[in-house]
């Protein structure tokens, strides 16, 4: 019996359905695009959804979502999917972002040339009959200065093809570094005021967001030259509609392409088609064959993996964003989950009541994860108190700061491990600090348990024990684990000075129950007895042997 059920709505072009349907764990249910409210009463019983801008995800359907993991967008935008929600629940929403640039940043340059050599004009002269030659004078691209507003994948295609057209190219986006500026021989705009007021042609290649809606108003646009036009094939409601018609009517501007409109379909009486010197579009970026192919090929692999092997590396909704490669952080995912929940189960048996803080600091070889370790760290905090529903990476954050625990992430700056991790939780004043080193081709090890240095793999299951240093103790744990039939694959003790306290870091083949844990207890020479099981192990340990 297949393992996962998707759906797929909104014609998904079937190269990459078909990644889904060739796979034996797979049943791929492909329904037309569908209203929202019609798929109530059936999306509990599907693990994805696979589709495009049609179909809404509102928060209302992701509720009744109950196994729905994942969330597959063939395209860019992400707009019509109630991401906070989706984050909040721990369903991972994957796009496909560079599968469709090139379709656009071809679309803005045949829109461009379209309206610099009054080609609209000049079809529908022909077809009247008309030979309007000399009154169809255009202008060349070369030459001209293109101003970029997002230079993300998009935006970084324009920028490309524009110096091949002998353009001045440069853009303004305040979260690009200074040497992507430079790979691309682009420029950088002091703010999107000095943008406006250079360019002779300004395009938009920026996600709608809180900070981008109404972005370009009757202001900005007052800052364009006479002879400027503006291009908006990103998203809708960037710049104000009514704002671009008045400065089109008024001649201000020399002329707007837009494939992209706040409403969607664009109405038939909206005043932006008899507005003069605009090329109209019905959001055709992505409209070409090779997008819609490869934003399907792109999607569907990416919720297979997410669904096979937990991969969310796509995902947009992962806490920091990061696209760094899943397989190398595995080790650090894990490790810092575990050392969370070690840090909190140490707390509580001092009695700790609540946990109400988590800092992680981390080596410079993770400073490109550190919003991914986070979340790990997160998770492993509230494993085991969270009643019901999800928790994963995608929502570990937002479960732990739901219940006041304070979250922060700093680079660890007091060794030369690249590769440490440090994981510090507080609880009511008290604090536990666990440490461990996540080195490529090995098993993570935790090093350090409080004050105490140690060297061990935290397997499914750990007995942290505190002890007097005196003879004997190994011996008596031995044996009392021997006698209830418990395997001990490490044992490491560990002290601060000879005759004091010591500090055992034991892992184990099977779980501990409550009365081995009193026995334990109980034995000459032992002070405290905290048991870890690890609510991870069954999904992300990997092996047999953590």
């Amino acid at each position: 019996m297949p393992s996962f059920r998707v759906l797929v709505t909104d014609n998904v072009d079937p190269e990459g359905v078909d990644l889904l349907r060739a796979h034996p764990d797979f049943q791929v249910d492909e329904r037309p695009t569908t209203p929202w409210r019609d798929l109530l009463d059936v999306i509990g019983d599907f693990d994805a959804i696979v589709g495009r801008s049609a179909t809404q995800v509102p928060a209302e359907l992701l509720r009744r979502a109950a196994r729905l993991q994942v969330i597959g967008r063939a395209g860019v935008g992400t707009d019509n999917i109630d991401i906070p929600e989706a984050t909040k629940l721990g369903i991972a929403v994957i796009n496909a972002p560079a599968g469709n640039t090139v379709s656009v940043a071809e679309l803005f340059f045949g829109s461009l040339i379209a309206l610099l050599r009054h080609l609209p004009n000049a079809f529908s002269s022909m077809r009247a009959g008309r030979w309007d030659r000399s009154a169809l004078l255009g202008t060349e691209l070369r030459g001209r200065t293109l101003g970029i507003i997002g230079l993300g994948r998009i935006g970084s295609e324009v920028a490309t093809r524009a110096r091949a057209f002998g353009m001045t190219v440069f853009a303004f986006d305040p979260y690009i570094t200074a040497d992507r500026f430079e790979r691309l021989q682009v420029t950088p705009a002091d703010s999107l005021d000095d943008l406006l007021g250079r360019a002779d042609i300004v395009t938009i290649h920026t996600p709608l967001t809180p900070e981008t809606r109404g972005m370009i108003r009757a202001r900005e646009l007052a800052l364009l030259k006479p002879d400027a036009v503006i291009a908006n094939m990103a998203r809708g409601g960037i710049i104000d509609e009514a704002d671009l018609v008045a400065e089109l009517l008024l001649e201000r501007i020399r002329g707007a392409l837009l494939d992209v409109f706040v409403k969607e379909p664009l109405a038939a009486d909206s005043p932006l088609r008899t507005a003069p010197r605009v090329v109209l579009t019905p959001h055709l970026g992505a409209s070409t064959a090779e997008g819609q192919r490869n934003v399907s090929v792109d999607v569907c692999a990416s919720v297979r993996d997410a669904l096979l092997s937990g991969v969310l590396s796509s995902a947009v909704n992962v806490a920091g964003g990061e696209r760094a490669h899943w397989d190398d952080l595995a080790d650090a995912l894990l490790l810092t989950r575990r050392a969370a929940a070690m840090a909190r189960a140490l707390l509580a048996d001092r009695g700790a009541t609540a946990v109400d803080g988590l800092t992680l600091r981390i080596g410079r070889g993770f400073a490109h994860a550190d919003g991914l370790l986070l979340s790990a760290a997160a998770i492993g905090v509230v494993e085991g108190i969270v009643e019901g529903g999800r928790l994963n990476i995608v929502n570990g954050r937002a479960q732990a700061e739901g219940r006041g625990i304070a979250l922060a992430v700093a680079p660890l700056t007091t060794s030369d491990q690249p590769n440490l991790l440090q994981v510090t939780v507080r609880s009511s004043g008290d604090e536990m600090t666990v440490c461990g080193v996540a080195t490529p081709g090995a098993s993570p090890r935790i090093t350090r348990i409080g004050s105490f240095t140690v060297d061990v793999t935290p397997r499914r299951t750990m007995i942290v024990l505190t002890n007097a240093d005196v003879p004997g103790v190994i011996g008596r744990v031995g044996t009392l684990l021997g006698d209830a039939g418990v395997n001990i694959a490490e044992y490491h003790q560990s002290r601060v000075s000879q005759g004091g306290n010591a500090l055992a870091a034991i892992t184990v083949d099977a779980a501990i129950d409550s009365a081995l844990r009193r026995k334990l207890l109980a034995s000459q020479d032992i002070r405290s007895v905290t048991v870890v099981n690890f609510a991870d192990s069954e999904n992300n340990d990997g092996g047999d042997e953590r």
